[in-house]
């Protein structure tokens, strides 16, 4: 059962180090005020009652990377210290539908999301925000939900003229704006932030997107781009990664083969006994790609797939790819999908181990894991749609 207090898959509450931390050191928060001036670092956008939605403007006085995963990955920022950074971002919220630009409150959320950075606000909110902490499993967590009654941008909001020429064009799609801008540099915690507020796309299609969806849609569009090229690519040769971030480990599996994906992921506790079942999720696409959503492991799955895409673009290679995630009790609270991103890219940054053949690299992987987690793959594999697709229907067995 999941902790109620965070939310975490991985714990219950009574071994919550997020609760912990929360109690002993609520000091952490500055006494919240109903009216402040500072940043706005992003917008949220709920998906409840869809098509008439909330709309958030997260703000906080002092701004200090209270919305920056990059270099919460780069710096090796801890739980604890992300999710009090989390705790003191007022969601400042007022509804409307889902093409209802014209709300009072809509150009100043719109402007938050296309900034390059943070913007100068003041906040008048409906009451003074209390205490409180809002956790899901794919999106960073934040601080108290208030209804805003007043907010003001006090400066000219910094924006990018390449932003603001995909955001005024009339003829350009929305997942070609995302493409157009990722092509120059723009990551997708920017793109995701900008493509929640409907501003991209044809005029008459424009509309909010609620912010775990837009996350999704982002990695899902550059995905598709990065594949369009790597596909021309000659093929990998076999060699597998081991890496990860804040307790999410991932090994991931290079075949000799053309673009296929799978992903495999499980909760993997450390005092588990020897029988104890692992609850296992996957998704799996085959070289010219998935028709629907993936039923399993949702936006880990396109999140995870970006680092791998972006590695294979480097190396000029395509591959069959499968990615086993181990989680461990290390996670201690879920931060959100980013998490996902960031560690795939750190274990591909790692020095890859090369094997001759596939039958040595699938032996190799299962004797690692079985050696760093006590869990054995055979079974896994077993099931694998990549193993079918490149052996065949010969047995498993054959090859471990």
């Amino acid at each position: 059962m999941a902790c109620i207090f965070c939310k975490s898959p991985y714990h219950d509450y009574r071994s919550c180090v997020v609760l912990y931390k929360l109690q002993k050191h609520r000091e952490w928060s500055r006494t919240f005020k109903q009216e402040y001036f500072g940043k706005a670092p992003n917008v949220f956008i709920g998906r409840h009652g869809y098509p008439h939605i909330r709309v958030g403007i997260l703000g906080t006085e002092q701004y200090a990377k209270h919305d920056d995963p990059l270099a919460w990955s780069s710096e090796g920022t801890s739980i604890p210290e992300i999710v009090r950074l989390r705790s003191e971002l007022v969601n400042s919220y007022f509804k409307m539908g889902i093409r209802g630009f014209n709300d009072r409150f809509a150009d100043i959320a719109k402007d938050v999301s296309l900034a390059k950075r943070p913007v100068d606000v003041e906040v008048h909110l409906e009451k003074r925000p209390g205490f409180g902490l809002t956790f899901t499993s794919d999106l960073a967590p934040h601080g108290p939900t208030v209804p805003l009654a007043g907010a003001a941008i006090t400066e000219n909001v910094p924006v990018d003229t390449r932003v603001d020429k995909a955001t005024a064009a009339d003829d350009l799609l929305a997942g070609d704006a995302i493409a157009n801008l990722s092509a120059r540099g723009f990551d997708e915690y920017f793109l995701a932030k900008a493509f929640s507020m409907g501003n991209f796309g044809l005029p008459l299609e424009r509309k909010l997107v609620p912010t775990r969806w837009s996350i999704t849609a982002v990695d899902d569009i550059r995905g598709r781009q990065l594949l369009d090229e790597i596909r021309r690519y000659a093929e990998s040769d076999c060699k597998t990664f081991f890496g990860g971030h804040l307790g999410n480990h991932y090994l991931i599996l290079f075949f000799d083969g053309k673009w296929e994906y799978e992903l495999f992921e499980q909760f993997v506790p450390s005092n588990r006994r020897a029988d104890a079942p692992i609850t296992v999720e996957t998704d799996y696409e085959p070289y010219e790609g998935r028709k629907g959503y993936v039923e399993e492991t949702a936006g880990g799955y396109y999140a995870a797939r970006i680092g791998i895409l972006e590695r294979l673009q480097r190396d000029r290679r395509q591959s069959s790819v499968l990615a086993i995630r181990i989680i461990t009790e290390e996670y201690t609270a879920p931060l959100g999908v980013w998490v996902v991103r960031e560690a795939v890219r750190k274990a591909l940054a790692t020095q890859p181990t090369a094997f001759p053949d596939r039958d040595s690299m699938l032996r190799y992987a299962q004797s690692f894991l079985l050696q760093r987690f006590r869990y054995d793959i055979v079974p896994l594999l077993k099931v694998s749609r990549i193993v079918k697709s490149l052996w065949g229907q010969k047995r498993l067995s054959s090859y471990l």
